[in-house]
């Protein structure tokens, strides 16, 4: 069968005769794709930045972003059926029997860092006609969000971040007695740096949890990205119209700053504005560059006397797809043609080159098989 790969060893990106995949295991499920998303993180593996081919391989299937449906089950699967709509995670828990966070499902907080990702580490993506994964690794989707669902992986980070800052901010009174768990934000001021899928995702579940929510991005407006972030609510804000301090002095005390930009200068920049017992989840992993300046001193001081919190987060559990689904649901009613038009451009296989080694143009392209 067809697939995209990329092969280190000849620095190439091509099209690859794949094996078909058969289920050897009770657990497994064979899954035909339907669409999988393009982003940052496969235009850099084909610009050879990371990326590593499975054991005995030359290639690396790629994609991660995956919507399939379920064409066979083994006979231990007992949540699936032919016909069924699911999305698969990424990462995959390493073998070693001393890592507690792996042996409990939790391996996106892997000890030992011999963990395995679908596309990306040492095991073979989605980019393909068919797949076969274990079922406890697949997450079913309703029917009705069939034309939306292929952004579930990326709205993952998102919902993994929120969960994070739910669990961090226990430690100090930031949320008001009585206030409902899904409007922790209430109150509170949230930026959002950078308007591409993961931050615009990210606004979107910033707003549905209460959170006063400004994007902080560089085209200045109006622009496709500007406008569909005020559509829903959003305040969109252009680094090359105001300065940080400006972006500060706008929006007064700043909660919560959630990264999806993946620049170190800005993304310290705005860590210097960081307000008072507030947090900062960084999702972005920067290409290798020379070192950037950063006002270290300001922010040390700022981390103790503020009592702030720096964390970064790193792919998602299962109740991270399960929320990020649940989210999709709520968007889908709430922005219904915001959430469609993330979107831009729905491409077949043979447009592979286009979308991970040209230029990037739109919001989120998807490769639909």
């Amino acid at each position: 069968m067809r697939a995209v790969g990329v092969v280190p060893g000849e620095r190439e990106v091509r099209l690859i005769e794949h094996e078909a995949p058969k289920i050897a295991e009770v657990n497994q499920v064979k899954i035909r794709s339907l669409e999988v998303g393009v982003c940052g993180t496969d235009r850099e593996i084909c610009a050879f930045v990371y990326g590593s081919p499975p054991e005995g391989f030359e290639y690396l299937v790629l994609g991660h972003e995956s919507l399939g449906e379920v064409v066979e089950v083994g006979s231990g699967v007992s949540r699936l059926k032919p016909g069924d709509l699911v999305v698969p995670s990424v990462r995959r828990p390493c073998p070693h029997a001393h890592c507690l966070a792996c042996r409990e499902d939790k391996q996106d907080f892997c000890y030992t860092g011999d963990f395995t990702e679908r596309g990306i580490k040492m095991i073979h993506g989605f980019l393909t006609e068919y797949y076969v994964d274990d079922e406890k690794y697949l997450t079913c989707v309703p029917p009705g969000l069939r034309e939306v669902a292929v952004l579930v992986e990326p709205l993952t980070v998102a919902e993994k971040g929120l969960a994070q800052v739910r669990k961090v901010q226990q430690r100090l009174p930031w949320v008001a007695p009585n206030t409902p768990a899904d409007q922790i934000g209430k109150g509170k001021t949230a930026v959002v740096l950078g308007a591409g899928p993961v931050g615009i995702l990210g606004a979107m579940v910033l707003l549905v949890n209460g959170f006063k929510t400004c994007v902080y991005s560089r085209s200045k407006p109006p622009n496709p990205k500007s406008e569909l972030l005020e559509s829903i609510g959003a305040e969109y804000i252009s680094c090359q119209v105001e300065n940080v301090d400006q972006l500060a002095a706008r929006v007064g005390n700043i909660d919560l700053v959630y990264e999806a930009v993946g620049t170190a200068r800005i993304s310290y920049d705005v860590l210097r504005v960081l307000g008072l017992n507030g947090i900062y989840v960084f999702t972005g992993i920067p290409a290798p560059k020379p070192p950037v300046p950063i006002d270290a001193d300001l922010i040390m001081r700022n981390l103790v006397l503020k009592n702030q919190v720096v964390v970064g987060t790193v792919n998602a559990d299962g109740e991270a797809f399960e929320g990020a689904i649940r989210d999709l649901g709520v968007f889908l009613k709430r922005w219904p043609t915001a959430l469609r038009s993330l979107i831009t451009g729905r491409y077949k296989m043979d447009h592979f080159r286009d979308l991970l080694l040209g230029k990037a143009g739109g919001i989120k392209n998807v490769i639909a098989l």
